[in-house]
Protein backbone atom coordinates (compact mmCIF):
# COMPACT_ATOMS: atom_id res chain seq x y z
CA UNK A 1 0.00 0.00 0.00
CA UNK A 2 1.28 3.13 -0.69
CA UNK A 3 3.38 5.18 2.21
CA UNK A 4 1.37 8.21 2.22
CA UNK A 5 -1.94 6.53 2.61
CA UNK A 6 -0.78 4.23 5.03
CA UNK A 7 0.40 7.22 7.35
CA UNK A 8 -3.08 8.83 7.04
CA UNK A 9 -4.86 5.62 7.80
CA UNK A 10 -2.42 4.75 11.34
CA UNK A 11 -2.92 8.51 11.88
CA UNK A 12 -6.78 7.91 12.17
CA UNK A 13 -6.55 4.84 13.86
CA UNK A 14 -4.63 6.22 16.54
CA UNK A 15 -6.66 9.09 17.00
CA UNK A 16 -9.72 6.78 17.22
CA UNK A 17 -8.80 4.25 19.42
CA UNK A 18 -6.12 5.85 21.59
CA UNK A 19 -9.14 7.21 24.09
CA UNK A 20 -11.55 4.58 23.37
CA UNK A 21 -11.94 1.31 25.63
CA UNK A 22 -10.87 -0.35 22.01
CA UNK A 23 -6.79 -1.07 23.12
CA UNK A 24 -4.91 1.79 20.26
CA UNK A 25 -1.89 -0.62 20.46
CA UNK A 26 -3.93 -3.45 19.58
CA UNK A 27 -5.47 -1.64 16.73
CA UNK A 28 -2.20 -0.52 14.91
CA UNK A 29 -1.11 -4.74 15.77
CA UNK A 30 -3.77 -5.72 13.61
CA UNK A 31 -4.12 -2.75 11.21
CA UNK A 32 -0.29 -3.62 10.28
CA UNK A 33 -0.93 -6.92 9.94
CA UNK A 34 -3.67 -6.45 8.15
CA UNK A 35 -1.88 -3.78 5.73
CA UNK A 36 1.20 -6.06 5.54
CA UNK A 37 3.88 -3.29 6.28
CA UNK A 38 7.31 -3.88 8.61
CA UNK A 39 5.56 -2.88 11.85
CA UNK A 40 9.74 -2.52 12.70
CA UNK A 41 10.30 -0.04 10.22
CA UNK A 42 7.33 2.29 11.76
CA UNK A 43 8.11 1.75 15.61
CA UNK A 44 9.14 5.27 15.86
CA UNK A 45 5.71 6.27 14.12
CA UNK A 46 3.60 4.97 16.28
CA UNK A 47 5.00 6.19 19.14
CA UNK A 48 4.82 9.26 18.31
CA UNK A 49 1.48 10.14 16.53
CA UNK A 50 0.29 8.95 20.58
CA UNK A 51 1.17 12.37 21.49
CA UNK A 52 -0.90 13.79 18.62
CA UNK A 53 -4.04 12.08 20.24
CA UNK A 54 -2.06 13.31 23.70
CA UNK A 55 -1.66 16.84 22.79
CA UNK A 56 -5.53 16.77 22.03
CA UNK A 57 -6.26 16.02 25.63
CA UNK A 58 -4.28 19.10 26.67
CA UNK A 59 -6.05 21.46 24.16
CA UNK A 60 -9.76 20.46 25.24
CA UNK A 61 -8.85 20.50 28.71
CA UNK A 62 -6.63 23.41 29.24
CA UNK A 63 -8.78 25.48 31.40
CA UNK A 64 -9.46 22.61 34.02
CA UNK A 65 -5.74 22.45 34.00
CA UNK A 66 -4.84 26.22 33.96
CA UNK A 67 -7.29 25.81 37.12
CA UNK A 68 -5.27 23.24 38.83
CA UNK A 69 -2.11 25.45 38.53
CA UNK A 70 -3.74 28.37 39.78
CA UNK A 71 -5.28 26.59 42.53
CA UNK A 72 -1.43 24.91 42.84
CA UNK A 73 -0.35 28.16 43.21
CA UNK A 74 -2.86 29.14 46.08
CA UNK A 75 -2.30 25.96 47.83
CA UNK A 76 -6.03 24.82 47.20
CA UNK A 77 -6.64 21.44 48.80
CA UNK A 78 -8.57 20.05 45.63
CA UNK A 79 -5.62 21.45 43.27
CA UNK A 80 -3.09 19.46 45.00
CA UNK A 81 -5.30 15.98 45.15
CA UNK A 82 -5.80 16.41 41.37
CA UNK A 83 -2.22 16.16 40.86
CA UNK A 84 -1.50 13.88 43.86
CA UNK A 85 -4.25 11.07 42.21
CA UNK A 86 -2.87 11.81 38.52
CA UNK A 87 0.99 10.97 39.97
CA UNK A 88 0.21 7.81 42.46
CA UNK A 89 -1.75 6.44 39.31
CA UNK A 90 1.00 7.08 37.08
CA UNK A 91 3.88 4.89 39.87
CA UNK A 92 2.57 1.83 39.06
CA UNK A 93 2.72 1.36 35.20
CA UNK A 94 6.22 3.53 35.49
CA UNK A 95 7.94 0.88 37.95
CA UNK A 96 6.67 -1.91 36.03
CA UNK A 97 6.29 -1.26 32.91
CA UNK A 98 10.23 -0.43 33.63
CA UNK A 99 10.82 -3.53 35.32
CA UNK A 100 8.57 -5.62 32.35
CA UNK A 101 9.79 -3.58 29.19
CA UNK A 102 11.41 -6.74 27.34
CA UNK A 103 8.50 -8.84 28.08
CA UNK A 104 6.04 -6.48 26.99
CA UNK A 105 7.70 -5.94 23.42
CA UNK A 106 7.93 -9.37 22.83
CA UNK A 107 3.83 -9.66 23.53
CA UNK A 108 3.63 -6.50 20.41
CA UNK A 109 4.53 -9.01 17.63
CA UNK A 110 1.80 -11.14 18.18
CA UNK A 111 -1.88 -9.98 16.67
CA UNK A 112 -3.43 -13.36 17.95
CA UNK A 113 -2.57 -12.03 21.71
CA UNK A 114 -4.46 -8.80 20.73
CA UNK A 115 -7.73 -10.58 18.91
CA UNK A 116 -8.16 -12.64 22.30
CA UNK A 117 -7.89 -9.50 24.58
CA UNK A 118 -10.31 -8.07 22.36
CA UNK A 119 -12.95 -10.35 22.87
CA UNK A 120 -12.30 -10.96 26.81
CA UNK A 121 -11.86 -7.32 27.37
CA UNK A 122 -15.19 -6.82 25.77
CA UNK A 123 -17.12 -9.60 28.01
CA UNK A 124 -15.04 -7.73 31.05
CA UNK A 125 -16.68 -4.50 30.31
CA UNK A 126 -19.93 -5.82 30.08
CA UNK A 127 -19.68 -7.44 32.91
CA UNK A 128 -18.11 -4.64 35.23
CA UNK A 129 -20.60 -2.25 34.24
CA UNK A 130 -23.57 -4.21 35.12
CA UNK A 131 -22.02 -5.03 38.57
CA UNK A 132 -20.36 -1.61 39.15
CA UNK A 133 -21.84 0.24 42.17
CA UNK A 134 -23.84 3.65 41.29
CA UNK A 135 -20.77 6.37 41.02
CA UNK A 136 -20.39 8.88 43.63
CA UNK A 137 -17.64 10.64 43.07
CA UNK A 138 -17.45 13.77 40.43
CA UNK A 139 -14.24 14.87 39.54
CA UNK A 140 -10.50 13.71 39.53
CA UNK A 141 -10.09 15.36 43.25
CA UNK A 142 -12.47 13.92 44.78
CA UNK A 143 -11.18 10.35 44.31
CA UNK A 144 -9.60 8.85 47.34
CA UNK A 145 -5.81 8.04 47.82
CA UNK A 146 -6.60 4.29 48.01
CA UNK A 147 -8.72 4.32 44.57
CA UNK A 148 -6.15 6.08 42.46
CA UNK A 149 -3.04 3.61 43.37
CA UNK A 150 -5.28 0.96 42.92
CA UNK A 151 -6.64 2.37 39.30
CA UNK A 152 -2.80 3.09 38.70
CA UNK A 153 -2.29 -0.70 38.89
CA UNK A 154 -5.28 -2.08 37.05
CA UNK A 155 -3.98 0.24 34.04
CA UNK A 156 -1.09 -1.85 34.38
CA UNK A 157 -3.34 -4.83 32.71
CA UNK A 158 -3.09 -2.63 29.67
CA UNK A 159 0.61 -3.81 29.03
CA UNK A 160 -0.89 -6.64 27.68
CA UNK A 161 -1.70 -5.55 23.52
CA UNK A 162 -5.38 -5.41 22.83
CA UNK A 163 -6.30 -4.78 26.65
CA UNK A 164 -7.09 -0.98 26.54
CA UNK A 165 -5.06 1.43 28.69
CA UNK A 166 -8.34 3.44 28.54
CA UNK A 167 -10.21 0.35 29.10
CA UNK A 168 -8.50 -0.80 31.85
CA UNK A 169 -8.47 2.58 34.35
CA UNK A 170 -11.92 3.64 33.28
CA UNK A 171 -13.27 -0.04 34.23
CA UNK A 172 -11.06 -0.37 37.26
CA UNK A 173 -12.96 3.23 38.27
CA UNK A 174 -16.63 2.07 37.55
CA UNK A 175 -16.12 -1.10 39.51
CA UNK A 176 -14.46 1.36 42.40
CA UNK A 177 -17.33 3.32 42.23
CA UNK A 178 -16.24 6.23 40.60
CA UNK A 179 -18.77 8.07 38.23
CA UNK A 180 -18.61 7.48 34.70
CA UNK A 181 -17.52 10.44 33.21
CA UNK A 182 -15.50 11.34 36.16
CA UNK A 183 -13.68 8.01 35.27
CA UNK A 184 -13.11 8.66 31.76
CA UNK A 185 -11.74 12.08 32.19
CA UNK A 186 -9.55 10.03 35.20
CA UNK A 187 -8.44 8.13 32.63
CA UNK A 188 -7.39 10.60 29.73
CA UNK A 189 -5.75 12.48 31.87
CA UNK A 190 -4.01 10.05 33.21
CA UNK A 191 -2.69 9.40 29.34
CA UNK A 192 -0.70 12.37 29.83
CA UNK A 193 2.49 11.37 31.97
CA UNK A 194 1.76 7.50 31.12
CA UNK A 195 1.97 8.07 27.45
CA UNK A 196 4.56 10.67 27.77
CA UNK A 197 6.95 8.26 29.93
CA UNK A 198 6.30 5.30 27.66
CA UNK A 199 7.17 7.18 24.43
CA UNK A 200 10.20 9.60 25.90
CA UNK A 201 11.37 5.62 26.50
CA UNK A 202 10.92 4.29 23.21
CA UNK A 203 11.99 7.26 20.89
CA UNK A 204 15.43 7.16 23.41
CA UNK A 205 15.83 3.82 22.59
CA UNK A 206 15.17 4.76 18.79
CA UNK A 207 16.83 7.94 18.62
CA UNK A 208 19.02 6.81 15.85
CA UNK A 209 16.70 5.78 13.10
CA UNK A 210 13.61 7.13 12.56
CA UNK A 211 12.90 4.50 10.19
CA UNK A 212 11.04 4.20 6.60
CA UNK A 213 8.72 7.03 7.41
CA UNK A 214 10.84 9.82 8.01
CA UNK A 215 10.11 12.92 9.54
CA UNK A 216 7.36 14.37 7.20
CA UNK A 217 5.64 11.00 7.21
CA UNK A 218 5.70 11.02 11.47
CA UNK A 219 4.39 14.97 11.51
CA UNK A 220 1.62 14.16 9.09
CA UNK A 221 0.60 11.07 11.25
CA UNK A 222 0.92 13.26 14.18
CA UNK A 223 -1.33 15.98 12.75
CA UNK A 224 -4.05 13.56 11.59
CA UNK A 225 -4.24 12.14 15.23
CA UNK A 226 -4.39 14.85 17.05
CA UNK A 227 -7.12 16.18 14.78
CA UNK A 228 -8.94 12.47 15.00
CA UNK A 229 -8.66 12.56 18.75
CA UNK A 230 -10.29 15.74 19.03
CA UNK A 231 -13.47 15.11 17.48
CA UNK A 232 -13.65 11.43 19.32
CA UNK A 233 -12.97 12.78 22.46
CA UNK A 234 -15.69 14.62 22.91
CA UNK A 235 -18.25 12.42 21.14
CA UNK A 236 -17.16 9.17 23.16
CA UNK A 237 -17.76 11.74 26.48
CA UNK A 238 -21.24 11.87 25.02
CA UNK A 239 -22.08 8.67 24.35
CA UNK A 240 -20.81 7.49 27.53
CA UNK A 241 -22.72 9.98 29.17
CA UNK A 242 -25.99 8.75 27.44
CA UNK A 243 -25.41 4.90 26.51
CA UNK A 244 -22.21 3.78 28.95
CA UNK A 245 -19.36 2.19 27.67
CA UNK A 246 -21.51 -1.29 26.57
CA UNK A 247 -21.32 -0.32 22.61
CA UNK A 248 -17.58 -0.40 22.77
CA UNK A 249 -17.57 -3.70 24.48
CA UNK A 250 -19.57 -5.09 21.94
CA UNK A 251 -17.31 -3.63 19.33
CA UNK A 252 -14.26 -5.61 20.61
CA UNK A 253 -16.30 -8.62 20.80
CA UNK A 254 -16.84 -8.34 17.16
CA UNK A 255 -13.40 -6.93 16.23
CA UNK A 256 -11.51 -9.45 18.29
CA UNK A 257 -13.84 -12.60 16.83
CA UNK A 258 -13.22 -11.31 13.36
CA UNK A 259 -9.36 -10.65 13.75
CA UNK A 260 -9.39 -14.11 14.91
CA UNK A 261 -11.44 -15.92 12.41
CA UNK A 262 -9.07 -14.00 10.23
CA UNK A 263 -5.88 -14.62 11.45
CA UNK A 264 -6.20 -18.32 11.81
CA UNK A 265 -7.49 -18.82 8.10
CA UNK A 266 -4.15 -17.57 7.09
CA UNK A 267 -2.60 -20.59 8.92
Amino acid sequence: MDSLLTIILLGIVEGVTEFLPVSSTGHLILAGALLGYDEHHWTVFNIVIQLGAILAVVVLYWRTFMAVLSGLAKRQPESWRFVRNILVAFLPAAVIGLALHKQIEGMLGSPTIVAVALIVGGVAILGIERAAPQGSEKGVAEIGLGKAIAIGFVQCLAMIPGVSRSGATIMGALAMGVERRTAAEFSFFLAIPTMLGATTLELWKNRSDLGEVGAGGIALGFVVSFVVALVVIRWFIGIVSKRGFAPFAWYRIVAGAAALVWLLSLR
